[in-house]
């Protein structure tokens, strides 16, 4: 046994891909990096691609119901889907987005503002990829406070010492 784990310490250690930009996407790397800090877990989160504008200074964040077959919200008493179809409809993902924002709201549940305020709180070690901030010609000043510049060799030095891997 470890002197860390004699003194009942956690020394386990966690890094998150985060590669979907999406409001409904955005909540479980969140939820999972910031539940793990909180239970002592070292945690590193690697925004690259469309996860990269979850750092973003302002957030515009939308739920798209197209090619999503399993959503389902809470309508009417019971829940119903959308059909693949109907998301391509002109002002779905808005209604869609409204929808959610408005459920998020009165079930008590953080924003991802929150999330990510207490993310960087927790010590996260968050990681903005910098081939896509180039490629998507982001400043790090559009970024959020906290966040590290890094490309994927910064990535996997913590992924391989890392006990749990996410991609996300």
């Amino acid at each position: 046994m470890s002197e860390a784990e004699n003194n009942g310490v956690n020394a386990k250690s966690m890094t998150i891909i985060v590669t979907k930009g999406t409001l409904d996407w955005a909540y479980p790397p969140f939820i999972l990096g910031t539940t793990a800090a909180a239970m002592g877990v070292d945690v590193t989160m690697f925004f690259t691609f469309y996860g990269l504008s979850l750092l973003k200074k302002k957030l515009d964040l939308a739920v798209s119901p197209l090619g999503n077959p399993a959503m389902k919200m809470p309508m009417m008493g019971m829940h119903m889907g959308m059909p693949n179809l109907v998301g391509m409809l002109p002002g779905v993902e808005a209604g869609a987005t409204a929808m959610m924002k408005d459920m998020i709201k009165k079930k008590g549940v953080a924003s991802i503002e929150e999330l990510r305020e207490a993310a960087v709180e927790s010590d996260i070690n968050i990681i903005a990829c910098q081939m896509t901030m180039d490629l998507f010609e982001f400043k790090k000043e559009d970024m959020i406070e906290g966040v590290k510049l890094g490309g994927a060799a910064t990535y996997m030095e913590q992924a391989l010492k890392s006990h749990i891997n996410l991609y996300i």
